[in-house]
């Protein structure tokens, strides 16, 4: 049986593949227990299937972002990272800044479906979002915005489908033995 996603399918007959992510919330304000948005997607990856690997806080800080990234890319042992927060356009929103030099490619159309659906959720507001995703060493990161409702969108619509096996007609765990290829 195939259930609909947006954009495809599930073939509910074929077992989901698990993925191993990581979550990092990003914000100056936010600790464990406020971390309503890092909570909940930590959740929603769990509940998908998924391994969830690690999960952290760093401060809105280039290099505290740069640094955790990169130390769990080098692990060898994460498929996947998605970050909340820092995507605004406020002094202290740094997290496009920090992520997209790590990036060996830049995912373009997740910016663009984003905000596609995040506009059916917030309208214009969207525009003050800098969503971004890219690949990193073989690692796929996702860059989402600090909001429960971004989270939701953002998880729910776009990343979930593509980190399961199971969606067609493609999907990004599909790839992952080849994103190292030259």
């Amino acid at each position: 049986m195939n259930a609909f996603t947006p954009g495809g399918r599930i073939d509910t007959n074929q077992q989901i593949k698990p993925v191993k992510v990581a979550v990092l919330t990003i914000s100056d304000t936010r600790d464990e227990e406020s971390d309503t948005s890092g909570h909940l997607l930590a959740k929603r990856v769990a509940d998908a299937g998924h391994e969830l690997v690690d999960k952290a806080i760093v401060t809105d800080s280039i290099v505290a972002i740069r640094e955790k990234i990169e130390a769990w890319v080098a692990t060898g042992f994460v498929e996947a990272i998605v970050t909340t927060g820092g995507t605004g356009i406020t002094g202290r929103d740094v997290t496009p800044e920090a992520v997209r030099p790590l990036f060996d490619k830049e995912l373009d159309g997740f910016s663009v479906v984003f905000h596609m659906v995040s506009y059916q959720s917030v309208g214009l507001s969207t525009l003050q979002s800098r969503a971004l995703a890219g690949i990193v060493k073989g690692v796929f990161v996702f860059c989402l915005p600090g909001s429960n409702g971004a989270v939701k969108d953002g998880w729910d619509k776009v990343i979930s489908p593509q980190l399961d096996s199971r969606h067609g007609p493609c999907n990004m765990v599909e790839l992952m033995p080849r994103l190292m290829e030259s």
